[in-house]
């Protein structure tokens, strides 16, 4: 359990990368677009990467073979989940987003119990308080930007990803990766074009450069962070998320020229002090399980 979680950290945390840099195209192409079709545009131009990708490993037969209500629910959770955030995006700075969306490795590791059967270690429960802290201190958010249908749906959007987080992992049991990422994008692509269909607008040519960037990042992430809660431990990977931060704060530097103030590396320290906290805890407990021949619980 060890070596799989420290393999799955580092998948997180490429992930997260990723995907805070997706989150600055979402945010541009939400300024021109309705939500719901920045999520279809979000499945369309991912379809032909994913594609490419199940030729590549040869496992279009595969995606087929699951089980299709877990990959219908985590379909529908990926509309609105992307749907809701990009949503919450046009109204909320990313900063205050991030914050409120920090909640969903909690929702992981309490959903992770009921749902995975996880026992988890109180080194896990302190990681994710600790991370969610150093976020706290970090972004200082506002008191008013917690109110309003946009932190409203940004909350949803976290509870959402929560819950496909977890019922990826438990698909992953039986279930090719591959087939995780294939049917998400299907339902973003045919789910968002249906809900946007009365409002789509057209697409413009200058925001071709923002479509590819909006897929290469994409595809990039959700395979990372399906491999993540595939060989880990999801209550074990999700104080990773916090991480976002880290890279929030690097984008931040070489996108815009703003240096983070004395709060923010503080509560990067903290963030920082916590993922390398869980990871020495599981490289311990994998080299004793190496020397045991028994994993620990």
């Amino acid at each position: 359990m060890g070596s799989g979680n420290v393999r799955s950290i580092v998948a997180m945390v490429v992930a997260v990368g990723f995907f805070a840099l997706m989150d600055s195209v979402l945010k541009t192409l939400s300024a021109h677009y309705p939500a719901t079709q920045v999520a279809a545009l979000r499945g369309w131009t991912a379809l032909p990467l994913v594609l490419g990708y199940l030729a590549w490993r040869r496992s279009w037969a595969r995606v087929w073979r699951v089980r299709w209500p877990l990959h219908a629910a985590r379909g529908v959770l990926a509309v609105v989940m992307l749907t809701s955030f990009t949503w919450g995006l046009q109204s909320l700075p990313l900063a205050n987003a991030y914050t409120l969306f920090f909640v969903a490795p909690l929702l992981i590791t309490l959903l992770a119990i009921p749902i995975l059967g996880e026992r988890v270690r109180r080194a896990h429960l302190a990681a994710i308080v600790a991370g969610l802290v150093g976020v706290v201190i970090a972004l200082r958010p506002a008191p008013g930007a917690f109110l309003g249908w946009a932190g409203l749906a940004v909350l949803l959007s976290a509870a959402c990803y929560a819950a496909s987080a977890v019922l990826g992992r438990l698909a992953c049991r039986t279930d090719a990766p591959d087939s995780l990422v294939w049917w998400s994008m299907v339902a973003l692509a045919a789910g968002g074009t249906a809900l946007a269909w009365p409002h789509w607008q057209p697409v413009r040519a200058e925001h071709a450069p923002w479509l590819l960037a909006l897929a290469a990042t994409g595809f990039v992430a959700q395979i990372a962070i399906t491999e993540a809660f595939r060989h880990g431990q999801a209550s074990a990977v999700a104080p990773f998320e916090y991480t976002a931060l880290v890279w929030g704060v690097a984008l931040d530097v070489a996108l815009w020229g703003v240096w983070p103030d004395a709060p923010t590396l503080l509560g990067a320290a903290v963030v920082i002090g916590a993922g390398l906290y869980l990871l020495r805890h599981e490289r311990l407990h994998a080299r004793r399980d190496l020397h045991t021949g028994t994993p620990h619980p």
